[in-house]
């Protein structure tokens, strides 16, 4: 019965190490996002991990540091590991075309994380949110607060872009723009400044502390005896030093409010700042759901299949058009932020109070 019972518990001691050699047996996968300075980013690397070991996939997870050598230097390692995917969130899509090169004669696939790999014919595929769509909720909520469609206005607004080097920042400012410009044209939206396009808008490296210094620059110049009514922001950094520009001229007070400002990624200071009544809105993005997508499409080629994918014609990265699948975004603001964020578990309540 002695001997009986320490087989029984041998095996029963080995089970473990049996699943967690199964866990890894589907190959390995990299995922190289682009820096640890936002929030977002951490979310989504920690998602991706989770969902790839829920399917049986070794991980290995590197942060570039907004550091395009560093982030180069971090593929090129990734792919001497011969790991069976890439995923990769780009700092500069435009820099990895010969490290994808080695890559796709190492055989080893690629799929584009959000942002868009540019120049390559060596991305297999995208997975992102609808960008277009994410700019066009941003505008709508500047228009609804402000009640353009019943005809109300003149309101003084300014315009801010993201990082020129990432392709989704075009996406997201000329999906505001098709919202805005009918507005700006008819004079019931006004842009003192004159600063359009991304040439002229766009924060290098979505930098909060560089929107904070160009909102400076624009209340000096423009609004000495002016009111600013609203910002475009397209990511909730730099939403942040934004408002803390204005608030420097006096407004987020009872005699003057804050102006209506948007904002992107639901992150934690702006759902705060929404809650105080400051930031207006902000775009949820739900990473969790953007992982999932992201293991299904490794899980079917590594079955030999075709994934999943929703759009064949917007994502053209200069070399081809990359077959993408997009999720919808949602707009967030005071009326539904519980529903949507702390319903859902993407965050307890207590951490937005």
């Amino acid at each position: 019965m002695k001997r009986l019972f320490l087989k029984t518990l041998v095996a029963v001691m080995a089970l473990p190490m049996i699943s967690l050699a199964h866990a890894d047996d589907k190959g390995l996968v990299a995922v190289s996002m682009p820096t640890k300075s936002s929030a977002r980013w951490i979310a989504d690397g920690d998602n991706m991990v989770k969902a790839l070991k829920a399917e049986g996939y070794a991980t290995d997870l590197q942060y570039g540091d907004d550091d395009i050598p560093n982030q180069l230097a971090q593929i090129e390692n990734m792919v001497t590991k011969k790991p069976k995917v890439l995923v990769i969130a780009a700092i500069d899509g435009t820099t990895l075309t010969d490290v994808l090169k080695k890559a796709h004669d190492a055989g080893v696939k690629v799929i584009a994380y959000d942002r868009l790999i540019k120049n390559s014919p060596d991305v297999d595929y995208y997975a992102t949110f609808d960008n277009f769509k994410v700019g066009v909720l941003q505008a709508q909520s500047i228009v609804d607060k402000l009640g353009l469609k019943e005809g109300k206005g003149p309101f003084n607004i300014e315009l801010f872009g993201g990082s020129p080097d990432d392709n989704n920042a075009y996406f997201f400012y000329n999906g505001a723009m098709s919202v805005l410009d009918p507005y700006i044209k008819s004079g019931k939206l006004v842009v003192r400044s004159k600063q359009f396009g991304m040439d002229k808008v766009g924060t290098l490296r979505w930098d909060g502390a560089v929107a904070q210094a160009r909102m400076d620059n624009l209340l000096s110049a423009y609004y000495g005896n002016a009111k600013l009514d609203a910002v475009l922001s397209p990511y909730d950094g730099l939403s942040i030093g934004i408002l803390s520009s204005v608030k420097g001229v006096g407004y987020c007070t009872a005699q003057q409010p804050c102006p209506i400002v948007s904002g992107q990624d639901a992150e934690v200071p702006s759902v705060k700042s929404i809650l105080h009544g400051e930031q207006y809105s902000t775009i949820f993005k739900d990473t969790r759901n953007l992982a999932k997508v992201t293991v299904a499409m490794i899980d079917a080629m590594m079955q030999g299949k075709q994934p999943e994918v929703n759009d064949t014609k917007t994502y053209n990265n200069g070399v081809k058009i990359v077959p993408s699948y997009l999720l919808s975004p949602v707009l967030v603001d005071a009326s539904n932020w519980k529903p949507v964020l702390v319903d859902s578990g993407y965050y307890k309540e207590s951490q937005l109070k």
